[in-house]
């Protein structure tokens, strides 16, 4: 009976030592392992050109008022259609009920409507916008990265990120006195994109009723974008 308990006893003791050694495995996965980051950035020109017009007039009657400015927006869009490589989007429209003093009665009605207008062709669009500008009205001008020139751009700083990273890497692994490295993990992240850029509508040049089309002064600019190479490494000793 005291043999059956000591065997069992050198059974358990067995089992709970083989059971510890895939813990002690993992731990060891773990060992002279460091996290690093590294980070590369360039100046991306912002080619992509959006400008945004609009027409709103007002009118007692709510259907004349919206055949006045369909009439206004469509000669726009055919003047529009007329130039290459600028891609059309009418914006929003909404109308709305005018007021008398009280707030009580409906005097007249206001109606709005824009247009959007994008092209990499800054000379034909600022062109294009001079001329609308005479029978429509600046809501905004706005520069953006187009997306090939994102993706060309990404591609480049991931290239010079784990580049980067791998530099750091033997710089970490020459530091601790290592013989070699091997990356556990890495995660690639791009920033600095930017959404359009406004430029309000009192910054621009518009062309008076009575007088020639002005075309609106571009300056796109840049912008500074990112590309960050967050990971670990585990270093090999001697």
């Amino acid at each position: 009976m005291h043999t059956f308990r000591r065997s069992a006893a050198l059974l358990a003791l067995g089992l709970g030592t083989v059971a510890s050694l895939p813990a002690l495995a993992a731990d060891e996965l773990h060992y002279n392992q460091i996290s690093l980051r590294a980070e590369v950035s360039q100046e991306v020109a912002r080619d992509l050109m959006i400008v945004t017009l609009y027409t709103e007039e007002q009118n007692s009657d709510p259907a004349k008022l919206a055949a006045d400015v369909s009439t206004t927006m469509n000669k726009a869009l055919a003047q529009a259609k007329q130039v290459k490589d600028i891609t059309l989007r009418q914006g929003s429209r909404n109308s709305y009920p005018i007021y008398d003093t009280k707030g009580q009665k409906i005097t007249g009605w206001r109606e709005r409507a824009e247009l959007r207008l994008e092209s990499s062709d800054f000379a034909a669009l600022s062109k294009l916008t001079g001329e609308l500008l005479t029978d429509l009205k600046m809501g905004g001008m706005d520069f953006a990265i187009a997306t090939p020139t994102r993706k060309a751009s990404e591609d480049a700083l991931l290239k010079d990120a784990v580049t980067a990273f791998k530099a750091r890497a033997q710089l970490a692994t020459d530091a601790l006195g290592g013989k070699s490295y091997k990356i556990v993990n890495l995660n690639l992240n791009s920033n600095g994109y930017p959404q359009p850029y406004l430029r309000a509508p009192m910054m621009m040049k518009a062309a008076a009723m009575d007088a020639a089309p002005v075309t609106p002064d571009v300056e796109a600019g840049t912008s500074q974008v990112s590309m960050t190479a967050d990971g670990s490494i585990e270093v090999l000793m001697p």
